[in-house]
């Protein structure tokens, strides 16, 4: 029974829309108070159906003892399957903001909100063999930073914005977590480093001036 709503859930997000409970009862043909004892919310109906469609991605291992080499397996793994349920994802994200906007507005309410997270586990697995090689600091940032490219939002980025297939999405992601990785192994340890261009900036976060040349004559 819970299989076969699941399967109505992601045949409705496959469709573009994001199913309550009770769509998702009419869809498989079942009491709502049926459909309601196996998903008591809307929120966890959408994380079942984003579980189902992740699927073999959330079994995701490797026997790699190279961080590259396992992000790489991951990334190629991956894309495809997400690429395949693209819209499930899409609306999960969607409903998502939408929970964001209404609470940011006062109007959430007592309503369950959507948990997401997949990417996290995933990630601090792909590059386990830094863990010991890294410094704490430094390997927790290499997975936030390697977690932008990697998830439904990148491929709002590289596939809507920019307009890529999913091969070359996938060829761009990779050159980012490669250049990720090369940058935590280059940068670690290093006493002070910062990240980014906040490295150079006062206190108050304003870039330094640069001094002026006195002139000559």
């Amino acid at each position: 029974m819970r299989k076969m709503m699941l399967d109505a859930a992601m045949r409705l997000m496959q469709d573009g829309l994001i199913p309550s409970v009770s769509d998702v009862a009419e869809a498989a043909q079942v009491s709502r108070a049926t459909a309601y004892r196996y998903f008591p919310s809307q929120s966890a109906l959408i994380q079942a159906a984003v579980d189902e469609a992740l699927g073999p991605i959330l079994a995701w291992t490797s026997a790699s003892a190279d961080a590259q080499v396992r992000v790489t397996e991951l990334v190629t793994f991956a894309y495809p399957r997400m690429e395949s349920y693209e819209a499930t994802l899409k609306a999960a994200l969607r409903l998502a903001l939408d929970q964001w906007a209404r609470r940011h507005a006062g109007l959430f309410g007592d309503e369950a909100p959507m948990v997401r997270g997949h990417r996290i586990g995933l990630l601090n697995s792909a590059v386990l063999p830094l863990k010991g090689k890294l410094t704490k600091d430094g390997f927790e940032r290499l997975t936030q930073s390697l977690s932008l490219v990697f998830g439904t939002e990148a491929f709002v980025v590289l596939k809507d914005i920019w307009g890529l297939d999913r091969k070359r999405a996938e060829e761009v992601a990779l050159w980012t977590c490669h250049s990720l990785i090369q940058a935590a192994v280059a940068d670690n340890g290093k006493a002070g480093t910062k990240s980014g261009i906040s490295a150079g900036k006062s206190r108050n976060g304003a870039l330094p001036k640069k001094k002026s040349k006195a002139r000559s004559g």
